[in-house]
């Protein structure tokens, strides 16, 4: 016997066997296509169920790609990012004047037939044929629910969106298909469903509630009468219908939509007029998309989450399987974001830094023990404005940042004190550490090629910097003799080894030169984020935490996703790493950075600025808390030298003196009402005293004095460069993953010089 179709009586076979041969008998049209006695497809009236019952009817409905909340770790919403702004909401959560009025305006006989309707083909060959041209079509909103799937599946690639609504006799007959296939499986109240969630309202917004939150800024299930009718008018011409841009038309639509509800009874006419006496009254809200809109100047971390889930393959094989979720979304996203560490670093950020300055601040905070990304923001807002970007630049270039990152300065130092302590070199460890002095003739590295100077010579900041040092005191006065000379002693291959061990490599990627400028001094660009993370190594006593800035996900059904995990493995005995911090203690207690020191808890951190004051630096921490501040010019052509910053003019900036306040700021508010607790304290004994020589302590303009090309200066050697065969491109900073704005150099004299 002939499955029987509430409303339609016919099996799906004769439905299309009895429209189609009407259709071909008549030389009719579907939905506005001829439809010739021969199609595409070769369906003549003769074979016509045949010819049907070959065409494949496994339509896949694909997940409707939704709007993605980024929360941070208290719960608190970030941004929400979207492909389609599109929230799905359930039948019963969807006003019954919508409801109405769709079916009114778009399919009135939707209850009454199957996947089509044959009456309202008849009438549409009717109406068509008296006009001449096409009029009218005749699809069903099953059929255009079929549309609209595909039209989804085929996302923003404009080739398979042209595929998706191709006017072809071959692609409506596909269409039929799959809407009586889709009628057998769902039923009529699943269709209105899916049909509300998932068709375009404009104002780019997809789906009945995403329309009634842009127009009327309220739910879907609150919609009166007169705004259900407006909504549904505009699904035919989102563009010409739009009640935005032109009311007048949207309203004569509306009252269309009103007095076809009249006609068909779902309202009285007497409701119908009142509801056309009514004023459209938009309360628009404007669409809220992308890390743009984030709170707290989150936007470059918001941004950094996106670049997490695209680049890391726990959320796919492939960037394209990555980039599928991501744009169909629907996600909840929380975040390790800690809401006060980002007000307090915004803040600090905003007392000391104008947006409109010369020059730039980036700050980053990272947890010690778990690699959690706790705060991330900079002087410069996300956006495309003047004195805006999309540049990160707390992050690699991979990341959304930087180019290559920026010079570090002598804020590497410690890097090479705990790759000395590791080779058993004592805290007390002396060198002579004159003012000025050669490079080592011959420096061994982790090959059979040891590295070999060709004559150049550094320098101290102040002539007053003599030696003999031991570490503690070289340390807080950041002495730069000192450290080449401990590098000498002890060879490049253990600093590649432990900054190997501490995640850090440069601002692009690769791993750092192998030469005592970079490798001592800091004259390679390195990311904030890196270098928070490898200071919060000597806080967590030894042990080095990657970044993560992801603690769970959710997708739109409850499911959760996996997400990337924080690694951590030993770099350094707890022995060196408590030493580093007593050395750091010394930087901040009467050293080069006593302007970054907290109140009330314990804190080490180092200062660092380079040649011609390019950039300054202060990376410091506490046992729980470990933050990096660079202040610079992110295209490396502004001399911090009579400069005027955050309202304050400064004849000479030092790492201690700009980036240390921001930090000290910074990580007060952050760790304000937290416990404090101690370093484990190792004893390091005083240096015999010196006669006291002149001059008041700095931070060294820290990359190579006197070597040319270091860091961003070009020192006082005439611009020769003793390291030949590294070199930076003239755009060394900016414009990562084509980002925008990518000029000027961090070499030498802003571009074109070398680095060691």
């Amino acid at each position: 016997m002939p499955k029987k179709r509430s409303g339609g009586g016919l099996t799906g076979t004769q439905q299309a066997a009895k429209f189609l041969g009407v259709s071909v008998l008549a030389g009719a049209v579907l939905a506005g296509i001829a439809l010739p006695a021969a199609g595409a497809l070769g369906l003549a009236a003769k074979g016509t169920v045949k010819g049907f019952d070959e065409i494949p009817a496994n339509l896949k409905t694909p997940p409707l790609s939704q709007r993605t909340t980024i929360l941070d770790a208290k719960g608190g919403q970030i941004a929400t990012v979207y492909s389609r702004d599109r929230t799905v909401v359930s039948l019963k959560d969807i006003s019954p004047y919508m409801q109405k009025a769709i079916v009114a305006i778009e399919d009135s006989r939707f209850y009454e037939h199957g996947a089509i309707d044959l009456k309202g083909v008849l009438r549409a060959l009717n109406r068509n044929a008296q006009s001449g041209g096409v009029a009218q079509g005749a699809s069903t909103l099953t059929q255009q629910y079929v549309k609209n799937v595909f039209v989804e599946e085929a996302g923003d690639d404009p080739d398979k969106v042209a595929q998706a609504t191709q006017q072809t006799i071959g692609r409506k007959i596909q269409e039929l298909k799959y809407a009586i296939q889709v009628e057998e499986e769902l039923g009529k109240k699943k269709i209105l469903e899916n049909y509300l969630n998932i068709t375009f309202f404009g104002q780019q917004a997809y789906g009945i509630e995403a329309a009634s939150q842009r127009y009327f800024s309220k739910q879907a299930k609150d919609l009166q009468l007169e705004e259900a009718a407006m909504l549904a008018g505009i699904v035919q011409s989102p563009s010409r219908y739009d009640p935005v841009n032109d009311a007048e038309e949207a309203t004569k639509r509306r009252n269309t939509v009103l007095q076809r509800m009249a006609e068909v009874h779902d309202i009285s006419q007497s409701e119908a007029d009142r509801a056309k006496a009514i004023p459209v009254k938009l309360k628009v809200s404007k669409p809220k998309n992308g890390c743009i809109t984030a709170v707290s100047g989150a936007g470059f971390f918001c941004d950094y989450v996106r670049e997490v889930f695209l680049s890391d393959p726990v959320f796919g094989k492939t960037k394209e399987a990555r980039a599928k979720v991501w744009n169909q979304g629907g996600l909840t996203i929380r975040t390790t974001l800690d809401p006060r560490a980002q007000q307090s670093t915004q803040e600090s950020i905003k007392d000391h830094v104008y947006q409109t300055d010369d020059v730039a601040t980036a700050v980053t905070m990272v947890q010690p023990g778990t690699g959690k990304i706790l705060a991330m923001g900079q002087s410069r807002p996300y956006g495309f404005d003047k004195h805006e970007t999309q540049i990160n630049y707390s992050v690699d270039q991979k990341m959304g940042g930087s180019n290559f990152g920026f010079p570090v300065g002598s804020t590497f130092k410690p890097f090479v004190a705990a790759a000395a302590l590791e080779q058993g070199k004592p805290p007390t460890q002396s060198y002579p550490a004159p003012f000025k002095m050669p490079y080592p003739d011959s420096i061994p590295t982790c090959t059979d090629k040891p590295w070999r100077n060709q004559g150049f010579n550094l320098e101290n900041e102040n002539e007053s910097e003599v030696g003999p040092y031991a570490l503690k005191e070289a340390m807080a006065k950041s002495v730069n003799t000192y450290f080449v000379q401990m590098i000498g002693d002890i060879g490049l291959c253990p600093v590649v080894e432990m900054t190997d061990k501490l995640g850090v490599v440069q601002g692009n990627g690769a791993k750092l030169p192998v030469s005592p400028s970079p490798l001592t001094l800091g004259s390679t660009g390195i990311s904030p984020l890196v270098m928070a993370s490898a200071y919060a190594t000597f806080a967590n006593r030894g042990t080095y935490c990657t970044p993560t800035a992801i603690e769970s996900i959710r997708t739109a059904d409850n499911k959760s996703l996996e997400v990337p995990k924080s690694t951590c493995e030993k770099a350094m005995t707890e022995r060196t790493a408590d030493t580093i911090n007593e050395l750091l203690r010394g930087v901040i207690d009467s050293g080069t950075g006593q302007e970054a020191g907290l109140q009330s808890r314990d804190n080490a951190g180092k200062t660092g600025t380079t040649d011609e004051r390019r950039n300054a630096w202060f990376v410091g921490y506490t046992p729980n808390l470990s933050g990096a501040v660079w202040v610079g010019s992110p295209s490396q052509q502004v001399k911090m030298e009579n400069i005027r910053i955050g309202g304050t003019t400064y004849g000479k900036v030092f790492g201690g003196q700009v980036p240390g306040p921001i930090w000290r700021d910074a990580m007060t508010g952050a760790l304000d009402g937290q416990e404090a607790p101690p370093f484990n304290r190792v004893p390091i004994p005083d240096a015999p005293k010196a006669p006291e020589k002149p001059g008041k302590p700095d931070d060294k303009p820290g990359d190579q004095r006197g070597q040319g090309n270091g860091g961003g200066g070009d020192g006082g050697n005439g611009g020769q460069n003793p390291f030949p065969g590294i070199s930076l491109p003239p755009d060394l900073i900016g414009g990562g993953n084509n980002r925008g704005q990518g000029n000027g150099g961090s070499n030498g004299n802003g571009g074109g010089g070398n680095f060691p």
